[in-house]
């Protein structure tokens, strides 16, 4: 029996291209490709007959929303809508981490300029602003006085409705790096160091990647985090600290160009293994759990990333 696995995207990027390449290495699979910007929907049908929906959207938008009408007519999506939405909002994820027992950076929240100044000031120097729905270490800025952010505060009240919501993080000395972990299901199966002379260690800003062994430590930490998100296919970024590791954020679209040949894993041939699982056994189902804190309790049915 062929299984149908469709395959979201926004553009072919090379983590998109050796995917594509894995599932075609496969007799038994048929791959339905689905454009996220090409098509229109109608939320009364389903829009295509698929064992499972692989979601790889450059969007956080487009491929939450796609992914939630396909769940509403019972097709399991790898990662699921609820992990999305969880991932995609920085507060959520910090506040899931948190209340699991999760090390995770301290984080103060504040809706107007004047709560978000004092919630700086209770911080502390240094300290980072981000915005809650984002990616690529974009519009981050470290905070170093007070004059400073008085300045980023008045900008950002300027730029919207989305950035109107301060996000406001205790800052990490790093060690000139820090960790990105990649969890398929419950085992963290590697992970690269990211360097640089930047305080923002993003390969996508530059960052080196070299490999970084996955001690029992990283390994544990990053399936508990991984549970508390809800599982599947993620990335967690982890800072060393004096007091051991602290996890920052968790992301649902992973990217791994880098990290092939630095790990010597072959990611995305065990994202595909993943993937297959999850067509096969059909366990993510309308209704599923993943936490009590969130937008969304249960699983509903470039600017990419908002």
């Amino acid at each position: 029996m062929t299984t149908r696995i469709g395959f979201l995207y926004t553009r072919l990027r090379a983590e998109e291209k050796y995917l594509l390449e894995e599932l075609e290495k496969r007799d038994d699979l048929e791959v339905v490709r689905i454009n996220d910007g090409d098509q229109f929907f109608d939320i009364h049908q389903l829009p295509t007959e698929i064992d499972v929906l692989f979601e790889r959207s450059i969007s956080y938008s487009r491929g939450l929303y796609i992914s939630r009408i396909f769940e509403a007519h019972g097709v399991p999506v790898v990662n699921s809508s609820a992990v999305a939405e969880i991932c995609g909002d920085k507060y959520v994820t910090s506040q899931l981490l948190a209340k699991n027992g999760i090390p995770t950076p301290r984080v103060l929240m504040a809706f107007d300029e004047e709560s978000a100044l004092r919630a700086i000031d209770a911080l502390g120097y240094p300290c980072v602003l981000k915005p809650v729905v984002g990616s690529w270490g974009r519009l981050l800025a470290k905070v170093e006085n007070r004059s400073q952010a008085e300045s980023l505060i008045e900008h950002k009240s300027s730029l919207g409705v989305n950035h109107q919501v301060f996000y406001i993080q205790e800052y990490i000395n790093k060690p000139g790096r820090d960790i990105r972990a990649f969890v398929v299901g419950d085992e963290c199966i590697c992970a690269i160091y990211r360097s640089s002379e930047n305080w923002i260690t993003n390969t996508a800003r530059g960052g080196i990647a070299t490999n970084c062994p996955v001690t029992p430590e990283i390994a544990e930490l990053c399936k508990r985090a991984a549970q508390a998100i809800g599982g599947g296919l993620l990335a967690l970024d982890l800072f060393e600290t004096e007091n051991g590791y602290t996890i920052n954020e968790v992301n649902h679209t992973m990217e791994f160009r880098n990290s092939i040949t630095t790990t010597g894993v072959n990611i995305p041939q065990k994202m595909i293994g993943y993937v297959l699982e999850r067509a096969l056994a059909g366990d993510l189902r309308d209704g599923e759990e993943v936490g009590e804190i969130g937008c969304k309790e249960k699983v509903e049915s470039e600017t990419p990333r908002w």
